[in-house]
């Protein structure tokens, strides 16, 4: 259902910034930790004395201390000491490859062997002084593709986010999907609106007027295993939209990190990017703000669509053109899966 041999995010720094963090990724229970020097490891959430979650204990010296008989893990999954006791040769738990980059701790939950840091999507506006950041974390209860369907289709704002960033007239633009390598991209755009009220105090806070027509876009792309980063604003209208200079428009870039628990939950990782007033830190508190409400409203929304899936699991979702964007990221997905499992099967049949 969900590809491991490729990057998710995890969690963030400051979630390990004073005690090992348990999460499951993939499938996979994994304590993640800053080992030797500060360096950020990650191994199978198991002491392999008695099975207790290596996360309760606490890191000594770089190495993982399991909080329940004193076992000393280390980084590379094997057992290193327990007091009075001689355990060299107990067998090695799991370890996984770990980064940390872009403000984010990167996980690769397949082969470890089969990890490169290169593979790690490039993040412009986490390296840049001239964008701002600010997001937050949701555990949503529902398969990670039905967000992926959320997010590469915005019709819903209409309904689901009417007080915030939702109108009419996303409605009338129907949007254009293509398909290039394994990017998709889902692209609508609205001439001559008024804005909805989230976009309205974002104008403000780039100290433009709110009370003018504007042209709005949204350009939605989806990359494996499952990010989705949206590309929106408002430019005062008939000054190029999209290619309209920076100083007559609001712009950002809405992130999402999509990273699989089970086969019915997931950790979203949310936040927006903008290159606009980046030193105005109130400015980004607004819009987080805001930001975590407008999702608070996706994740009600979500959860209740997957217990109905589970209720009528006999029943198949239809498929119209506003769906084409998620339609197209499964296809990919699909595809991806289906090469990953040929590949695992042909290891097996060697070994």
């Amino acid at each position: 259902m969900f590809l491991k041999n490729s990057w998710y995010v995890a969690c963030t720094p400051d979630e390990i910034e004073s005690k090992p963090l348990g999460r499951k990724i993939c499938g996979e229970n994994i304590a993640f930790y800053r080992g030797n020097e500060g360096q950020v490891a990650a191994v199978e959430n198991f002491c392999p004395h008695r099975g207790a979650p290596l996360s309760l204990g606490y890191v000594e010296d770089g190495n993982l201390v399991c909080g329940y008989h004193g076992l000393v893990m280390g980084c590379d999954g094997k057992t290193v000491s327990m007091p009075g006791q001689r355990v060299r040769g107990f067998p090695c738990i799991k370890s996984y490859a770990v980064v940390e980059r872009y403000g984010f701790i990167w996980v690769w939950p397949g082969e470890k062997e089969l990890a490169d840091p290169a593979l790690i999507h490039h993040l412009e506006w986490a390296e840049s002084p001239d964008w701002a950041y600010g997001g937050g974390l949701y555990h949503i209860k529902c398969d990670y593709r039905l967000m992926i369907d959320n997010l590469m289709d915005l019709t819903h704002e209409t309904y689901v986010h009417s007080s915030s960033i939702g109108q009419k007239e996303i409605d009338e633009a129907l949007p254009t999907t293509s398909v290039n390598g394994d990017e998709v991209i889902t692209a609508r755009h609205m001439d001559n609106i008024m804005a909805p009220p989230f976009w309205r105090m974002a104008l403000r806070g780039n100290d433009l007027a709110d009370d003018v027509p504007v042209d709005r876009w949204q350009i939605c792309r989806f990359t494996p295993p499952s990010h989705v980063m949206i590309e929106v604003g408002v430019a005062h209208a008939g000054n190029g939209g999209y290619d309209a200079p920076d100083h007559l428009k609001a712009s950002s870039i809405v992130v999402d990190f999509i990273t699989p628990e089970t086969e019915t939950s997931h950790w979203y990782f949310w936040g927006m990017a903008r290159k606009f007033k980046p030193d105005d830190l109130a400015l980004t508190d607004t819009i987080r703000e805001g930001q975590g409400k407008i999702f608070g409203e996706d994740l009600d929304m979500l959860e209740q669509q997957q217990s109905n899936l589970l209720t009528y699991p006999e029943r198949g979702l239809l498929k119209l053109n506003i769906d084409s964007g998620g339609v197209q990221s499964r296809r990919v997905l699909d595809r991806l899966l289906a090469d990953e499992h040929q590949l695992i099967a042909k290891e097996s049949s060697v070994a």
